[in-house]
């Protein structure tokens, strides 16, 4: 028991210390000072600002806009790549899944400069089109989408596909009805894990966005180097609005995975 108290509290003090930062900012919304570190009284200032404010809700706008663009076209690609790897035999599966892993684990720094210097440099793609923006975070976004749907393929039974290929279906009808709905989870799992990244990713953003359009992570950025009080005091509310938003996702997901567990008993 004593062992088990210390795992829970050591648990607990690594939550604390990881949480800690965005509580007090998300406490500090809810005043109307302008620095963290003062007393200030409650006020829901912050958040009317960041509802009035037409420069904050194009920014938020066109940010939600690219990350559901760069989120249906990552979870496409992630899931039919890793149904084709999986499937596929040989040394070219190999080889996928060590191509996919480079993204993963490379800086996104790097990242970012690469995709610049392949599509604007060399390409000569105008970076006002948006092209090269949603190139660099789908390339970016798609190999967790992979990560997400493969390991559902492995617990699914090989033999699935064959048995309706026996049964009548043409490939694309078994592919439809038979394996896609078995990946539902994993495919979920992978689209909101394009839709995250996109919000967070600032290095391949900066270098491939156009020059008048900003996603919430450029912006918040460039806000720190001489925006307004008002803009920076609202951006609290914009994280604290955004952690919640997750946080409820996250809450979701999980009680929907446990009703699944439980009709499956």
């Amino acid at each position: 028991m004593t062992k088990k108290a210390v795992q829970n509290l050591f648990l607990a003090g690594i939550l604390f210390l990881l949480y800690l930062p965005v509580l007090i900012l998300a406490v500090y919304s809810f005043t109307d000072t302008s620095m963290i570190g003062r007393i200030g009284h409650f006020s829901l200032h912050n958040y009317r600002f960041l509802l009035e404010a037409e420069e904050l809700r194009q920014m938020i706008a066109g940010t939600l806009i690219l990350a559901l663009v760069v989120a249906v076209l990552s979870t496409l690609l992630g899931t039919f790549g890793a149904i084709g790897v999986f499937y596929s035999k040989g040394k070219w599966s190999r080889i996928v899944q060590f191509m996919n892993q480079i993204p993963v684990v490379n800086a996104d720094v790097v990242t970012g400069f690469s995709v610049c210097v392949l599509l604007i440099v060399f390409f000569h793609m105008d970076k006002n089109t948006y092209i090269p923006l949603v190139i660099g975070l789908v390339s970016l976004c798609s190999p967790f989408v992979y990560l997400s749907v493969l390991p559902r393929l492995k617990q699914l039974d090989p033999q699935l596909y064959e048995a309706a290929l026996d049964l009548g279906c043409s490939p694309m009808r078994a592919l439809f009805k038979v394996v896609l709905p078995q990946l539902v989870s994993g495919i979920v799992s992978g689209f909101m894990m394009s839709v995250t990244l996109t919000l967070d990713d600032y290095f391949i953003s900066t270098y491939t966005k156009p020059s008048v359009f900003d996603t919430i992570s450029t912006y918040v950025v460039n806000a720190t180097k001489g925006a307004r009080t008002e803009i920076k005091t609202a951006l609290w509310a914009l994280s604290t609005v955004i952690f919640i938003i997750v946080v409820l996702t996250v809450i979701i997901m999980n009680i929907s995975a446990e009703k699944k567990k439980e009709e499956m008993r």
